[in-house]
């Protein structure tokens, strides 16, 4: 690949990344568009550790100039990050680059963030590729804010009578590394731990020989639920790495085959860190029995989660889709806010962002009890229990349902779109449709808007009406019906 290569500049700054294992992207970069040497690479981050292929810095730059070519009469949107996606056959490489605007030396520039992988890889990254697109896209916002923002900085002139102010940006390299690394790392773990497309029953709760055998009852019957009206979100911890995978294998009975590439297992020497928009990961407690969650990175999935602790048999969730969506929301411009006033890069906590904005008071307990009782989980697990275990019949029976779930989500769509005219009325028929579609029990109904949710994104706060409803209020609006 060197050949038609130029040499490296000089001027690229360059970062090795050490990572666990065998990482797939094979690096990311940082370039502008500079207005008299055209595109130019501004930061490099390669992977320290085992490699599928190698590029050298040469190959790196000239690869990173490619995503700016034709760019330079990008119009789009204030704030617009535009994702592009090149197949470069003839080098053997995929690139995913975000182009967006930002000010480098004091002018406006077209900037792009990008990351390189094998073309080998491309089965592997697709069904992580939104994963990874959304995870940039925040970074990229608070790196914009780094940008345009400058600190006075007091430094002594030769003279001592004649002090200067000199202006300087905040370090946007070390604002991008925040995710750079988190994802060569996530990366590097799904290559070694996701869940394979094909599970075997055999290696799940469901081909024990009579319920309760691995589990309790209920334990298990809650967990499903509850993961079903989550979307299929889950987080499941424990001591016990063999309990923790098979409980993780066993939801993930209940996702698609793209979805089950989106989840991973637990390590058994060590545990991963939580990471942002998987669907289902095992997670290993510490000496101690315990596991932090970390609550920004939890609120920042695109669904809510289930939190499930095998050592103990608790089962707790996060609000529903449109109450997490908006406290999401309004947490993302309190730290880009914060950000925007700090006056340091340290200077951005948690704590910080929370306080920031004095309307939005979180819950910091996210996880809470869960409210809604359902009777199809129910009567599935108590049926699939009194098949044969070790034989195909319970995978059968499996795929029977999720088909039923999938045809009652999208009775419900078509039966809101009717009811709507498309969207153009809103929606005032929730206790016609929990009877007509034979929903009345709470649970039942939080099951079948969860994967209607997956099928048409903003299904929950159309449905409940666009002032927000709190979780409390919903579950006194639904029992009111």
């Amino acid at each position: 690949m060197s050949s038609g290569c130029p040499p490296q500049s000089p001027a690229v700054a360059k970062s090795e990344v050490p990572v666990e294992g065998e990482c797939p992207l094979l690096a990311a970069t940082f370039a502008y568009w500079d207005n008299i040497l055209g595109p130019r690479v501004r930061h490099i981050w390669t992977p320290k550790g085992d490699q599928l292929m190698f590029l050298s810095d040469g190959e790196v730059t000239f690869l990173a100039n490619h995503t700016l070519n034709g760019e330079i009469l990008r119009s789009a949107e204030c704030g617009a990050v535009d994702v592009k996606f090149f197949v470069l056959a003839e080098k053997g490489v995929i690139i995913v680059s975000l182009i967006f605007d930002g000010e480098l030396k004091g002018d406006k520039n077209t900037c792009a963030l990008s990351i390189i992988l094998p073309q080998t890889e491309l089965p592997f990254y697709l069904p992580l590729h939104t994963v990874c697109v959304e995870r940039l896209k925040h970074v990229i916002r608070k790196g914009r804010i780094s940008m345009q923002k400058v600190r006075r900085r007091s430094l002594s002139d030769p003279l001592p009578c004649l002090p200067f102010l000199r202006l300087q940006g905040y370090n946007i390299i070390s604002v991008l590394s925040l995710e750079i690394v988190p994802i060569m790392e996530l990366l590097a773990s799904m290559k070694s731990h996701s869940v394979p497309e094909d599970i075997n029953i055999k290696d799940t709760v469901l081909n024990d020989d009579d319920i309760g055998d691995s589990c309790h009852e209920d334990f298990l019957h809650k967990a499903v639920s509850s993961h079903l009206q989550t979307c299929g979100c889950s987080i499941v911890v424990g001591s016990n790495p063999e309990k923790v995978n098979k409980i993780v294998r066993t939801l993930c009975l209940f996702l698609t085959p793209a979805e089950r590439k989106c989840s991973r297992l637990c390590r058994t020497d060590s545990s991963f860190k939580y990471d942002t928009g998987l669907f289902v990961q095992g997670l290993l407690k510490d000496s101690t029995g315990s596991f932090v969650m970390p609550y920004r990175q939890v609120l920042y999935s695109p669904y809510p989660s289930t939190h499930i602790d095998v050592d103990i048999n608790t089962v707790q969730q996060m609000p529903p889709c449109h109450e997490h969506t908006y406290n999401q929301r309004r947490y993302m411009r309190s730290e880009l806010s914060a950000r925007w006033k700090a006056d340091s890069e340290e200077d951005v906590a948690p704590d910080t962002v929370i306080h920031t904005d004095e309307s939005f008071t979180p819950d910091l307990n996210i996880f809470q009890d869960v409210m809604h009782k359902d009777t199809l989980v129910k009567s599935f697990i108590d049926e699939v229990f009194m098949l044969k275990p070790r034989l195909s019949l319970r995978s059968t029976y499996l795929a029977q349902f999720l088909l039923l779930l999938h045809r009652k989500s999208l009775t419900l769509l078509k039966y809101i779109e009717d009811e709507t005219q498309k969207g153009k009325k809103p929606f005032r028929s929730l206790r016609n449709l929990k009877t007509d579609l034979d929903l009345t029990v709470e649970g039942d109904l939080y099951i079948v808007m969860a994967f209607a949710e997956k099928l048409r994104a903003g299904l929950h706060s159309f449905v409940f009406g666009k002032p927000f409803y709190t979780s409390m209020q919903e579950r006194d609006a639904l029992m009111s019906f």
